[in-house]
């Protein structure tokens, strides 16, 4: 939960005068710092196709064959809510599972793609962060 930036100035006040009344505020609890501005969005990071896990060489290859695919929402428009990938147009970027070992769901692991060719992201996170897949090493 994101406190308002308010209460962290109102704790900075309430230690203030508290040591200016009482003594050291040893007893008024110091309250972290907040920034009132939206947590920075991380550049697109790259990764070595060879680096991938084993399942996402599988969903590559699903992807290179055009299918079938494992998930019905598998080739589904990738909406980029994140803003992490570069701006397109809607219907540009597509997502597909990567399958994890021992999980009941679709789990957290995903390749995006672009419409350009070999234009692949990776995310191990559920989109928190992406990989441009890099094919030549």
């Amino acid at each position: 939960m994101r406190i308002p930036p308010r209460f962290t100035l109102l704790g900075g006040a309430v230690a203030l005068l508290s040591t200016l009344f009482a003594g050291p505020a040893t007893a008024v609890p110091a309250v972290p710092a907040v920034s009132a501005a939206p947590a920075a969005i991380t550049a697109v990071g790259s990764v070595c196709y060879s680096r991938l896990p084993s399942q996402a060489h599988d969903t590559l290859d699903l992807i290179e064959a055009g299918g079938p695919y494992p998930f019905r929402q598998d080739g589904t428009v990738f909406q980029n809510r994140e803003g992490i990938l570069p701006s397109r147009t809607t219907g540009y970027y597509h997502e597909f599972t990567v399958i994890t070992p021992g999980s009941t769901t679709r789990g957290a692991r995903r390749i995006v793609t672009g419409d350009t060719e070999r234009e692949d992201y990776y995310t191990a996170d559920h989109y928190a962060s992406f990989d441009r897949v890099d094919h030549g090493c």
